[in-house]
């Protein structure tokens, strides 16, 4: 039995690799998968990849191709969901801000540079044309932070996934003013090359059950119930959530890959493009 050690959001997006683990999917396979979750997202995952604390991670696509075209030894197996991440602007529920232009260059709650977070802030803005020089940051390391940080003032908005921050704005905690889809595939799962280097054989046995999975998911008896229960979410908001998020059994084509990249370069976040081969496994 070979470990594999995985990095992931502690969200819904991820229950197929959870379904596999206490299937035995993966053992079956001769693979012993241990699971970590990361709170603090894609930049966190990065971080830990690079220090070999974990050989796989779930991580957003854009966060990803930044780290390898600025260097990170990282490789894309392939794209885990297709559809587009709806990032929910949020503002704290007491605060006077009440249009997405009252953010305009506003203090931006972030769990880390290089997170989602941080680059859908850009894209946002971008959006809006806003002069993106003047985005200003707050890190907070997690979602947990964000809340802290929109309640005492250190910052005024936060970018995070819609149905993950659903509670808080059924709460009253937070407030939507809107919602910044990514204009590309928004999961990937993303190796080093110096763990492919020795496990490339492993890595198609591990990915083969996960699709297996997610490629059912939506198929599985009482699948809306057992997510609201899991992550405790609203049955309506799983249901809307299902609607439109596709998970891919593929890997990431070239065109969403040079699409990712030139937004980032012209958000200046980025210094060069990278060829799609020295991107993709």
């Amino acid at each position: 039995m070979t470990k594999v050690r995985i990095g992931g959001v502690p969200e819904h997006f991820n229950l197929p690799w959870h379904l596999c683990i206490e299937d035995n999917d993966f053992k079956s396979n001769g693979i012993e998968v241990v699971w970590k979750d990361f709170h603090g997202g894609t930049g966190e995952m990065s971080e830990a990849l690079k220090a070999d604390e974990i050989d796989i991670a779930v991580m957003l696509t854009e966060g990803c191709i930044k780290e390898i075209c600025d260097g990170s030894p990282f490789k894309i197996l392939q794209t885990y969901v297709k559809s587009p991440l709806l990032w929910g602007i949020h503002v704290h529920a007491d605060s006077t801000f009440q249009e997405v232009e009252d953010l305009k260059n506003k203090t931006a709650a972030i769990s880390r540079f290089g997170s989602g977070s941080h680059l859908m802030t850009y894209v946002h803005a971008n959006n809006q044309d806003w002069d993106t020089k003047k985005l200003k940051f707050q890190t907070t390391q997690n979602l947990k932070g964000a809340k802290e940080s929109l309640a005492d003032g250190t910052s005024s908005y936060f970018l995070w996934e819609h149905f993950t921050t659903k509670p808080l704005v059924d709460q009253g905690i937070f407030r939507r003013l809107g919602d910044e889809p990514t204009p590309w595939p928004c999961f990937v799962i993303v190796t080093t090359k110096e763990f492919l280097s020795t496990n490339s054989k492993l890595v198609l046995n591990l990915l083969n059950p996960l699709n297996l999975k997610s490629k059912s998911l939506k198929s599985i008896p009482n699948i809306k119930e057992l997510i609201s229960k899991r992550y405790e979410l609203d049955i309506k908001d799983i249901q809307d959530w299902l609607e439109i998020t596709t998970w891919s059994q593929e890997q990431i084509g070239e065109t969403d890959v040079n699409l990712t990249q030139k937004r980032l370069k012209d958000l200046n976040l980025i210094d060069h493009e990278k060829p799609y081969s020295e991107i993709i496994f």
